[in-house]
């Protein structure tokens, strides 16, 4: 919905110790999980009307987020 959360630790909680453990652990890793934290949060700030950029930049930010998430779940379904 509008203002719900996106964060990786509330899309998989279930995965919540593996994701602190490779961000201390994996340089590659916690370079994916920052990248998606500043996606999240650009997006966020569009949707609660402090930023205005256009269409297609949003659905752009959102398919990166996607792209970075999905990439996220593999690594975390490989164990790291």
């Amino acid at each position: 919905m509008f203002n719900e959360p996106h964060d990786l630790l509330h899309e998989f909680p279930e995965f919540q110790e593996q994701i602190q453990s490779l961000k201390n652990n994996d340089s590659y890793f916690a370079e994916l999980f920052q990248r998606y934290h500043e996606l999240d949060e650009e997006i966020h700030r569009i949707m609660v009307g402090v930023e205005t950029p256009s269409d297609f930049y949003i659905e752009t930010l959102k398919k990166s987020r996607l792209f970075l998430k999905d990439r996220v779940y593999a690594l975390l379904q490989e164990g790291g």
